[in-house]
């Protein structure tokens, strides 16, 4: 029998738009990352996606989703979406605009409607894992549903290994 978790406003989200996705739960680690879920779920780290709570200069705040295994180049991600600086948010400050507690964000279902800029290598993955709402829960999916429900933007940030 496979465990259920109970709904979140992601999963809410995504069962509103008729997604089909897999659940996946996992012992959530501290600082444990993406590295962490790809080891328990058994899947290249790579196909696992951060979601990123990040901020321009003027404090407005949107969506990264990149490959587990990848940094964002905040210089080339700036530059790609016309903003003179792009920054992580502190986690109380994505907490606050996510509605979600960092290492349990997801894109979907976020308290504010933010802008999504999602890596051009996740849009072109089979499948994707990414946060269901919950630290230690991710939800497989098909990356199209990224640009279908959040009208994500595609960037090349990531930088080079």
């Amino acid at each position: 029998m496979s465990k259920h978790v109970s709904e979140t406003p992601a999963t809410a989200f995504l069962k509103k738009h008729g997604v089909a996705y897999t659940e996946h739960i996992y012992a959530y680690e501290e600082h444990g990352g993406t590295a962490v879920s790809a080891r328990e779920l058994g899947v290249p780290e790579h196909e696992v996606v951060k979601t990123l709570v990040m901020e321009d200069e003027t404090k407005r705040p949107f969506l990264v989703l990149m490959h587990g295994d990848r940094k964002v180049s905040t210089k080339n991600l700036a530059r790609q979406i016309g903003v003179k600086k792009a920054e992580p948010c502190t986690p109380a400050t994505a907490n606050r605009h996510s509605g979600y507690l960092v290492g349990g964000t997801s894109p979907f279902g976020t308290r504010k409607k933010m802008p999504v800029y999602a890596e051009k290598g996740v849009l072109e993955l089979q499948k994707i894992y990414i946060n269901g709402g919950r630290r230690g829960y991710l939800v497989g999916m098909d990356p199209a549903e990224l640009v279908r429900l959040l009208d994500a933007k595609t960037v090349e940030a990531a930088l080079a290994d």
